[in-house]
Order: structure tokens, then sequence, then C-alpha cells
């Protein structure tokens, strides 16, 4: 606009209004929106497992579905808007809630007293099914929403994309890389704990 309409900038200003400047509006308070989500989640997290590491270790499955959201909305030539991030808000919710039913019922195993990797394999087999079956009806409920093409769908289609999506990479990383994560980060805090009174006596 500036290279090829002039006018007296003294006199004029540009300025994009209407729908892109509600767009613009919308997009910074669900930034701030999100910011609090996360905060509010890390503290609920830390409040029920009594750490932060594995709190931080259950969200670490906000990034990797987040990465099946994008790839979702890219494989459907769907743009990444408010209604999109709305989809992202909810995603993140249920990755979330399959990540401490994963950790919580590991750790409950492992205050009977159970070796570690014992306690880890247990723990994940046992909530195999019960993650597995969340993801699936969360995914399965959003599929009408995914393929809808009528008038006015554009909204809810974009929604359900991203949630169907990440849950899809969400779920494996819960199943799969989030029992091996806690076996590495709880075995790096055993032995830590074991040497500190070794290092303390020499």
């Amino acid at each position: 606009m500036d290279a090829n309409v002039h006018f007296d900038h003294e006199k004029y200003h540009l300025e994009w209004a209407g729908t892109f400047e509600n767009e613009q509006r919308a997009q910074k308070r669900l930034a701030v929106s999100f910011l609090i989500v996360m905060g509010i989640m890390l503290t609920l997290l830390i409040a029920n497992f009594g750490n932060s590491r594995q709190a931080l270790l259950v969200l670490g499955v906000v990034p990797l579905a987040t990465l099946g959201g994008l790839v979702a909305l890219n494989i459907r030539g769907e743009t990444l808007n408010i209604a999109t991030a709305v989809g992202f808000i909810a995603l993140f919710g249920v990755a979330v809630q399959n990540g401490i039913i994963m950790v919580s019922n590991i750790n409950r195993l492992r205050g009977q007293g159970l070796p570690l990797r014992e306690t880890v394999t247990t723990g994940a087999l046992e909530q195999f099914r019960p993650v597995l079956m969340t993801a699936t009806v969360a995914t399965v409920g959003m599929l009408p929403a995914a393929l809808a093409t009528g008038v006015g769908t554009d909204v809810q289609r974009g929604l359900a994309t991203v949630v169907i999506g990440g849950l899809g990479i969400a779920t494996l990383l819960t199943l799969y890389i989030l029992p091996t994560h806690y076996l590495v980060l709880e075995r790096f805090v055993e032995k830590r704990a074991a040497n500190k009174p070794a290092a303390e006596e020499a």
C-alpha cells in the first residue's frame, strides 16, 4: 500500500479494521489465555505429584501434540486461526489428562515397593487400554466435525482436525515414550539420592 498509494501522511493514515482487527485482538487475548492455562496446568500438576520433574514430564506431551495438530492442519489444507487455536487448548487438556493417568498409576505401584523397571512396565500395561480408550472416544467423537463439508463448517472442521491429529501423536507418546522417560528420570533421581550420603561421608 505504501509503495502504490501516495498520499499526505500528515493528513491521512492507513488502518486495517473490521474482521482483520478483530482477528488481531482475539489472537492477543488467546495468547494471554494460553499462558494462563499452561501456568494453571503446571501448578496443579506439581500439587498432584509433589515434585516438578514429573509435572514437566507430563507437560512434555504438549509440544508433540502441537506438532501432530499442525501436521494434520497442513494435510487437510486448513489455516491456523482462532478456532484451531481453541482446538489446541482442548487437545492439550486431553493429552495432559492421559499423561496424568499414566504417571499416577506408575506412582501408585511404586508406593507398593516394586522395583522401578517392573513398576513402570506394569503401570504402563495397566493403563494401556484406558489411555487408548480416552483418545479413541475423543477422536471418533470429532470425526463428523472434521469430515463435514457443508456451509458454515469451516470453524468446526479446523478445530476437530487439530484434536484428531494431535491426539494420534500424543497417545503414542503417552503409551510408549512417557513411561520410558519416567524410568530414565526416576532412575537418575534414585542414583543421585544414593550417591549423596556416600559423598557426605567422604
